[in-house]
């Protein structure tokens, strides 16, 4: 490890299982101290003492990402216990409901946006200020492929991480000014939980049995800690403000973040 991120205050939302619990330890990994989020009490503090047992800094507190109130209060707490943020990790996400518009219901429909939208941008919001005071953060949103494309059945999530690439741009244009970088990532396709809640789920099984295809060729096949310590590292490497010239870009593990900031230089 090279510590490059030494210095940084670190806040992973959906820090305790997945892609978040892999971010969260590469970070503190490389000298940040991390603030670990979720709604489960009892995953961020596994995380936490995971981190702590490799000698990193960690904290953790619960909150769902959808409260303008739990959100506030993360911040203020992470805020006490490690400094400013300079970092912001938005991972929080979840799969469903899935199925057709007009039979999937609109209340957990909207649900869905409030975690993939509303809770990436409040804790934004609530950085932000911080951020712009120290003149330094970065923050990654982890978003998907299925925000760059129409995939029927799964409105849903294509149209919550849309919307959070979207949001990145925005964050990106009004942060530049203020030495401010934001970027949307493509995590990999892995086999986590969630992966697994969605092969599990009915309305997945009747309405995308194609995907549901892939997730098992991906559960058979692949490593699913190579693809999080895959996604782990990629976060790391934005993290350390050597890619800021790619602010504002949606990136996946595949790119070439070197020669994508030679061709933007």
């Amino acid at each position: 490890m090279t510590q490059e991120l030494i210095g940084h205050v670190a806040l992973v939302t959906g820090g305790g299982r997945g892609f978040g619990k892999a971010i969260a330890k590469a970070l503190a990994a490389e000298g940040a101290a991390v603030t670990v989020t979720a709604r489960s009490t009892r995953q961020i503090d596994g995380t936490v003492a995971e981190i702590k047992a490799s000698g990193g800094k960690a904290f953790a507190v619960p909150g769902d990402v959808t409260s303008r109130k739990d959100v506030e209060r993360v911040i203020i707490a992470a805020h006490r216990h490690f400094g400013p943020t300079t970092l912001l990790v938005n991972n929080a996400g979840l799969a469903g409901p899935i199925g057709p518009i007009g039979t999937v219901d609109p209340d957990e429909w909207w649900n869905a946006q409030a975690v993939h939208v509303r809770g990436p941008f409040l804790y934004i919001s609530g950085v932000l200020p911080e951020m712009i005071r120290g003149r330094k953060g970065r923050i990654i949103n982890v978003a998907s492929l299925g925000g760059t494309r129409v995939e029927p059945n799964l409105s849903a999530y294509c149209i919550g991480k849309a919307s959070a690439i979207r949001l990145t741009e925005q964050a990106a244009a009004e942060g530049k000014p203020h030495g401010i970088s934001a970027f949307a990532i493509e995590p990999g396709t892995v086999y986590t939980d969630m992966a697994e809640a969605t092969l599990n789920d009915p309305a997945a099984q009747r309405w995308v049995p194609g995907m549901l295809e892939i997730l098992k060729n991906v559960r058979d096949t692949e490593d699913a800690a190579k693809g999080l310590a895959r996604c782990a590292a990629m976060c790391v490497r934005l993290a350390s403000g050597r890619y800021d010239g790619l602010t504002g870009r949606y990136l996946t593990p595949d790119d070439d973040f070197d020669a994508l900031l030679k061709a933007a230089a």
